[in-house]
């Protein structure tokens, strides 16, 4: 432990991971911890968080479970209040929850699965900001990381061609991230993004084949399987002090994906 986040308290949500293996929210929250953070770990299945907060603990960190649902206000109220009750401030709200929608092209698009897609992507970042921004604020500052999806940048190839309400989604995570950094300058909060490629997690590991798999890995320029630990070190970075200049940003890591024509 480097001692990166020593004496911040972070808020993740999406901190646990649906299946075995490490999803993104759990790999930061886990490094978090690791760098020196407390960290509520927040999930709409409690039990998730649960599973990290053991897995904090088993390192000897500091970590506190809570169950939310981030597309209500109350919810995200709660959460907020819940890490200032646990350990007495809040210095960085990651926004990892994100619904991978089922495909749907766009004649196949229907207003309930859009507007599910639209609240737990975009609205529960929102909502999430909005409740940790008093506490930023009397913090004196802090950082807000959202995560995005390369499916907002270019369109992808086989069936994620057809997704389009989490593509759109995607891209208005950057939107917002722009936003609420012109925003939220003035009382030194942070605002950046994190915008992952095709990486390999609990989320998308129950429909790859291996050979589906394969073909992810040697798309990008460097051939090599992106984990949840890649994510999550690009949170550290936005969460520590060492991104104190750094603000509307969206930081891509796709091994390159993005600039190929492959």
């Amino acid at each position: 432990m480097a001692g990166r986040l020593a004496g911040k308290v972070a808020i993740v949500t999406g901190a646990g991971s649906r299946a075995e293996g490490i999803g993104n929210g759990k790999a930061a929250a886990m490094l978090f911890a690791r760098e020196g953070a407390r960290v509520l770990c927040a999930d709409l299945v409690l039990e998730r968080a649960q599973e990290t907060v053991a897995a904090i603990a088993q390192e000897g960190g500091k970590a506190a479970a809570f169950a939310a649902d981030v597309s209500r206000s109350a919810d995200c109220k709660a959460m907020v209040a819940a890490a200032v009750e646990h350990f007495g401030r809040l210095d960085v709200l990651h926004n990892n929850v994100g619904f991978g929608a089922p495909f749907q092209a766009l004649e196949d698009v229907t207003e309930e699965a859009w507007d599910q897609v639209m609240a737990v992507n975009v609205r529960g970042m929102v909502l999430s900001a909005q409740a940790a921004a008093p506490e930023l604020k009397a913090a004196g500052g802090g950082s807000i990381i959202n995560i995005s999806s390369i499916a907002a940048l270019r369109s992808l190839p086989g069936p994620a061609a057809n997704s389009t309400a989490y593509a759109t989604s995607k891209a208005g995570v950057i939107g917002l991230t722009i936003n609420l950094a012109g925003q939220l300058a003035p009382h030194r909060i942070r605002v950046n993004c994190i915008v992952p490629g095709q990486v390999y997690t609990p989320m998308v590991a129950w429909r790859l084949t291996p050979d589906e798999r394969n073909t992810r890995t040697m798309q990008g320029l460097i051939q090599d399987e992106g984990t949840g630990w890649d994510i999550g070190w690009a949170a550290v970075y936005f969460a520590s002090d060492e991104s104190r200049w750094v603000t509307g940003q969206a930081l891509t890591v796709d091994a390159g994906l993005t600039l190929t024509t492959r």
